[in-house]
Order: structure tokens, then sequence, then C-alpha cells
């Protein structure tokens, strides 16, 4: 049985063993001359500062995680006391995964100190008296724009038709169009901010090529002043939606999910597109029982550049992720080191301040993968694991947004132009053995099938395709060559 996305209350509930030690050896914070922990004094302002922006009527919506319960007054907050302070207690709440060496580093972190967990803690084992309603800060008026994040938005876009995710699925990928049309902008616009909203429980994570997507646990996405992605006019935008759910009788649901945009206005200057690097890997094989099988990507900066953020991606079986980088001086750091990755909170690690990188900075992203029984999450730890879309299958991506000065386009980095065959294989290999065969080879593929298939067993495997792999870059650097050759010849007429 695969796990549907934990809620805030079964949390609460699995780490209640952990925190209550916890609990137990935490000393008070009050010593007996000084006044009680109050609700109104001294909570309030935490819970206003650290759990609000989730924890309140219409709170976030972070890729499909919403809050169970509201922490706005007393009365709703005091039933949770005790529960509050065995999810901080245990670092389970607020939800981030990054290493506490990272403390400080990303604009987006979401953490308690010391201090604000003792006084939580001490103000539940203290009975959660109230205190004086006086002492209260003022509440905050949060903005009403329809529970976006992003604030009232410029245009909402989903696909046309509501879709229903029938009682039997479990996994499910679908495909949607949405075409953007001169009524919904005349021209292309410079995108400030852009929020993705499920709009079903059913949805596990929503990918919109060149606009990104959500998975549990994403934020919305705004981009400093000057920085923006690009919304097309007149161009089809492709919904890529990941239905996951437990099947059974009664659990179908409606789906039409949308995104929401915030433009930049005509006169505001934009001086840099942000870009997306993609370190993944498909021709891996995660063997049964193992508790910490390592795949690594790599990937090398062209020219000076400054890193916006990190999101590392997996499914039941992540572990662990690390970005590293080894400098063209032989210097190394690490990035970003999430040692315990958490299917269900998804984060982008987003810098406060971007972090430069000369060209020729070599990334590599480490992903660990524990398939074994002693992962509680685990579907099938006698199974070999390969690549896959299902949620029971695996992935292994880490995903890195950049800007650079020369403001080059998305091709010249990605290299948009090669193919990948372990890609295809792994993206068409429909009967999921491992293998492509004819019938599932796309159409340009298909002329090629007969030379990649090496040992003619009328399929291709990753070793084969690999192999072709090699044969492609092999005569791109040979077009590469005579390309120059035939530019210098031109120039010395």
């Amino acid at each position: 049985m695969t796990r549907p996305h934990i809620s805030s209350v079964t949390r609460l509930i699995a780490l209640g063993a952990l925190a209550s030690l916890a609990l137990a050896g935490a000393a008070p914070a009050a010593a007996a001359d000084t006044e009680p922990i109050t609700f109104y004094r001294d909570v309030a302002p935490v819970l206003q500062q650290e759990c609000q922006v989730c924890h309140r009527p219409n709170g976030a919506n972070l890729g499909g995680m919403v809050a169970p319960m509201a922490f706005t007054s007393y009365e709703e907050t005091r039933p949770w006391a005790r529960s509050i302070a065995r999810q901080v207690a245990a670092r389970a709440m607020p939800p981030w995964d990054a290493a506490p060496e990272h403390n400080g580093v990303f604009a987006n972190e979401r953490t308690l100190t010391q201090d604000q967990i003792d006084l939580l803690v001490n103000w539940a084992e203290s009975g959660a008296p109230a205190g004086d309603p006086a002492d209260a800060p003022e509440p905050i008026d949060w903005p009403i724009s329809g529970g976006w994040m992003i604030g009232e938005p410029d245009l909402v876009l989903h696909f046309d038709e509501p879709y229903f995710v029938e009682d039997d699925v479990e996994d499910l990928y679908v495909k949607f169009q949405t075409t953007v049309t001169e009524d919904m902008i005349p021209e292309d616009r410079y995108v400030k901010a852009l929020e993705f909203r499920p709009g079903s429980s059913a949805v596990h994570h929503i990918i919109v090529p060149s606009l990104g997507g959500i998975a549990p646990g994403n934020d919305p996405v705004v981009h400093e002043d000057g920085m923006a992605d690009v919304l097309k006019a007149g161009r089809n935008l492709q919904w890529q939606m990941h239905y996951h759910k437990e099947p059974g009788e009664g659990t179908g649901v409606w789906d039409q999910s949308s995104v929401a945009f915030k433009f930049y206005d005509s006169d505001e200057e934009v001086k840099y597109e942000v870009f997306a690097a993609s370190l993944g890997k498909y021709d891996f094989a995660v063997p049964p029982g193992d508790p910490d099988y390592t795949i690594q990507t790599e990937w090398t900066f062209p020219v000076d550049s400054e890193i916006v953020s990190y999101l590392p991606h997996m499914h039941l079986r992540g572990k662990a992720a690390k970005y590293e980088a080894y400098y063209p001086d032989g210097s190394h750091e690490v990035l970003l080191d999430v040692p315990n990755y958490d299917f269900n909170w998804q984060t982008t690690y987003k810098y406060k301040d971007r972090k430069k990188v000369p060209a020729g900075t070599r990334v590599v992203l480490t992903t660990v993968f524990d398939n074994s029984e002693g992962n509680p999450h685990n579907p099938d730890p006698t199974a070999t694991v390969i690549w896959g879309e299902p949620t029971t299958d695996e992935m292994s991506f880490g995903f890195m947004s950049y800007i650079n000065d020369e403001n080059r386009g998305r091709a010249a980095f990605q290299q948009d132009d090669e193919i990948d065959m372990t890609a295809v294989v792994a993206f068409s290999d429909e009967s999921r053995d491992g293998k492509l065969q004819l019938e599932e080879a796309p159409g340009i593929v298909k002329q090629y099938f007969e030379m990649m298939d090496q040992n003619k067993d009328g399929a291709v495997d990753m070793e084969e395709a690999k192999a072709a792999n090699a044969v492609l870059k092999q005569m791109a650097e040979q077009r590469e060559k005579a390309e120059a050759a035939a530019a210098g010849a031109a120039g010395g007429e």
C-alpha cells in the first residue's frame, strides 16, 4: 500500500512518542519567581510570526498541503497545545528539512529557535494558560485574495474542462492543454509571481514546462525585482498532471487545477529571465532491500552565474539529497544538504542572497534511497525499483534555478537540441520492463531503433541507450568542428 499525503494531524500522532521523550527532559523555562508563560503575551506572537501563514482560516496552500486547524485565537489553539509541543520539540513543524548549518541562508526558511521551542513546550506543560487578552498583539490582517498567497492575480488559467479521477485510480498521469489567447494577454508578459493551486486532494504534482509546477509542500514562486519568468502570448501550455490517491469505492474526485500570475507593469525594468537546470538520472535500478542506494549526477555552468534556488525530487524511497559545488580553483562547498528527505514536503530552497558561481563550476547532486523494510513508507522492499512516473517507482531529480549577466537563452545552457536516449527509454517504457520496445518508441526514434538495438533482441535497454548517447555526442562534436571550420574559411575569404 502506498502512503497518501500526510496531514499535519497524522504527523502529530506519528511523532508523539519521540516528542514525549523530548518533553520529559525539558526543563521549565520560567523559574518559580517569574511570571508564567501565557498565550496572549508570549505564545500568540510566536504563532503569528511562524505558524499563522498556514494555520489560519483559508491559510496557505503549499502544493496541496493545507493546515487542518487554525491558531489565530486562544479558543482555537488551546485544544492543540500538547500536540503543538510534540511537533515543535521533534522539529517536525514548521516543516523544513535542510540541515541546521544552512539556518539563515534561505529566504523561505521555516524554523523555530530553541528559545521559541522551549516557550511553546513549557506553555503546554504548564497547562496552556490564556493570560490577559490585553497583552495580545494586534491580529494580522491577512490579505483577502481568494486564498492566493501571491495576492490578487492578474490572470488565472486552468485546463478547459473538469476531469474526474475515477474510484479505481491509484497513480495516474494525464496531460491537458490550455491556449494562452490574445484575449488573455495580447503580447508576451514578464511574470513577477506565479502560484499553482491543486483542484482536488488527488493531485500529487503538476508540471507545466517552462513555467514550473508544484509538488506537496511547494511555495509559490515570487521573483525578486528585475527577475522574471515569461508567459508567451498565443502559446499552448501543456499540463502534466500526476494524480495519486488510495483506490476504492467513493474515492473518485473532480479536478480542475489552476495557475495564477502576477505580471510586471510595462514600465518596470526586467533584467533577468530565470532559467532552470535539471540534474536527473533515468538509468538506475535500486536493489531490493538496499537501505542506502546512492545516485549522482552533475551539471556545469558554462558562464558566470548566480544560483537562485534548489528543489530535490524523489518518491517514497527517497532518503536524502545533497548539492555540492566543485569550483575551477579546486575548492569544494556543500550548497544544500537535506539529510532527511520528506516526500510530502518537497521544498524549494530559495536563497536570501543569490549564490555566485564562476564559469566552470560543477554542481554534483547526490540522492540516496532506502528500499529496505526499515523504510515505513516503502510499498515493496522486495522489488527492484527503476525510474518511473508512478509514486511506487522512483525519480532522482535536482532542479536548480539561476540567472546570469549575459542573459543568454535557455537552449544555450540546457542544450535542448540534444536527445537523451536514457530519458526516451524511461518515458516511453509503457510495459515497465526497463527496455524500449519498437512499438513503444516515439516516431523520431523508430528509424534508428535497429541501429541502437546492438544485441538484436528486439528491445533497447539502458546500456544500449547510453551507447547511443555516446554516438550522438560524437556526432554533435564533429558537427561543431565542421561548422567552426566553415566559419573560419568564410572569414578568410
